[in-house]
This record gives structure tokens, C-alpha cells and sequence, in this order.
């Protein structure tokens, strides 16, 4: 594995820290020998061919991955140099702090401002709700669409403006992180380039890990890219791993593994 973008991650300050993980469900070997670093205020893409483990390595950054049963790791996750999984650690504030938008949009049912509402109130948000909606509506470049419609239902807000719903939701209970796990797969080209324009304003705030199949979208939108492969068994059982992770220009430029080189210009995956 080539991670040469880890010396360049010292140089500002690192969120996350993987050491020789290995992600078990039950004793399938899911995904192997993740050693990575992602800096702060960066936009991360994990790109790869299917089942090789991308979405199971970002779910595990927010521990997600504890709600099945079989799932367990050796290595380590260092989250601003504090094991994420030290027995000490609560998952709930974890997930408070390192917030999840998910491939398909996904609001409650409730009116737009009460989905906004709704997690800061649950953490015992003290402050004024009205400018918080406000000012997480704004961040998600949805402000000007909805702000004469907050109490309208977030279901029938269309498939892009829904998704920057999510984000706005996701960013309302001021994390440090949010983890994207292809969140454009269902929407249009035009809502697609919306939400990209919109991550690149919110790693001013946030560091961001996106998990994307679109090729084009990794090589605009990310700042560092990990290129995962997967490799069989003689069962015929499928583990990922970490190919190559640098900066973005490198991975779609000047790969140094071929296979970067065929799965970035379309070739294979």
C-alpha cells in the first residue's frame, strides 16, 4: 500500500489515525491492513470497485458498524489522537460528534424546521433554535429555498434540496466531522454539482470523508483520495484493502500502481 499523503497530513493537524485495522464480521476478514491519516478541514474520498470495503471502513469512524453483531477489529482508530474504541468511550457522543449523511436522503417526517431541530434538542441544546435552523439551513445552501416554508414537510422537499436537508441536519448539532456515504448516488447531475460546491464550503468548518463510485466527482470535489481493492480466498470470500492514498491530483494523475491507474480511467471496477 502507498499512503505517501501521510506526511502531508502532519504538516496540519490529524482528525483520524488508523493503525493495521482489520474489520471482522464474526471471522470473515472483511477489510485488512488500514494504516491511514486524514487531515483536518479536508474533503477524503474512498473510491473502489464494490464490496471492497470503503463504506465499512467510514462507518467504523463513527462506530455505526457496532449496531451488528459479529462485527469486531483489531488495530486501532485514533480520533484526535484518543482511541475511538477504548472501553471508556460512549458510541452516542461519538456519533454527536462525528455525524453520517447516507446515500439515499433521508428526512424525518416532520416539517423542515423541526428536522433541524430535532438534534439539538436531544443533546439539550440551550441556545436560540430559530437562529440554529437558520444558521444550519445557510450552511447547507438551503436557506434561500425553504426559509418562507419551514413548516412544511421535509418529504416533499425535492431529492437534492432533501439531501441538504440531511446535511443541514447533520451539521445542526455542531460536529467536527461528517462522514458521506455516496450522497449523491440518487440525485441528478445538477443536484450533484450543488452538493459538491456545497462540501467544498463546508470543509472551512469540517473535515469531511466521502465514500463515491463517480469517479469525476472524487477527482473534483476531494483534496486526498484512498483507492481500496479486493482480493479472494480460496472460499471465494472477499476482503478489501487500502491500494494507494495521496493526494487527489496523484491518484488520478500520477498513480503509482496500475491498478489506480485502470480503475480511475474506467478500465476496470
Amino acid at each position: 500500500m502507498t499512503t505517501n499523503m501521510q506526511s502531508t497530513a502532519r504538516q496540519t493537524e490529524t482528525i483520524f489515525r488508523t493503525q493495521d485495522l482489520n474489520i471482522y464480521y464474526g471471522n470473515f476478514l472483511a477489510v485488512k491492513d488500514v494504516s491511514i491519516e486524514i487531515a483536518k478541514n479536508s474533503i477524503t474520498a474512498f473510491i473502489g470497485p464494490s464490496g471492497c470495503g470503503k463504506s465499512t471502513v467510514l462507518r467504523c469512524f463513527n462506530r455505526l458498524n457496532d449496531l451488528i453483531k459479529t462485527f469486531h477489529i483489531d488495530g486501532k482508530i485514533f480520533y484526535r489522537d484518543q482511541d475511538l474504541y477504548a472501553p471508556e468511550i460512549d458510541p452516542v457522543e461519538v456519533r454527536r460528534q462525528i455525524g453520517m449523511v447516507f446515500q439515499k436522503p433521508n428526512p424525518f417526517p416532520k416539517s423542515i424546521y423541526e428536522n433541524i431541530a430535532f438534534g439539538p434538542r436531544l443533546v439539550g441544546y440551550k441556545g436560540d433554535m430559530d437562529e440554529l435552523v437558520e444558521r444550519a439551513l445557510k450552511q447547507a445552501a438551503l436557506w434561500e429555498d425553504v426559509k418562507d416554508k419551514l413548516n412544511a414537510m421535509g418529504t416533499d422537499l425535492s431529492g437534492g434540496q432533501q439531501q441538504r436537508l440531511c446535511i443541514a441536519r447533520a451539521v445542526a448539532v455542531q460536529p467536527d466531522v461528517i462522514l458521506m456515504d455516496e450522497p449523491c448516488a440518487a440525485l441528478d447531475p445538477i443536484s450533484t454539482l450543488k452538493v459538491e460546491d456545497l462540501l467544498q464550503e463546508l470543509k472551512e468548518r469540517y473535515t469531511i470523508v466521502i465514500v463515491t463510485h463517480n469517479m469525476q466527482q472524487a477527482s473534483r470535489a476531494s483534496d486526498f483520495t484512498a483507492f481500496y481493492n479486493v482480493e479472494a480466498n480460496a472460499k471465494g470470500q472477499r476482503t478489501g484493502y487500502i491500494v494507494e492514498y495521496d493526494r487527489t491530483e496523484v491518484i488520478f494523475q500520477t498513480p503509482q500502481h496500475q491498478a489506480t491507474q485502470e480503475y480511475v480511467s474506467g478500465r476496470f471496477g
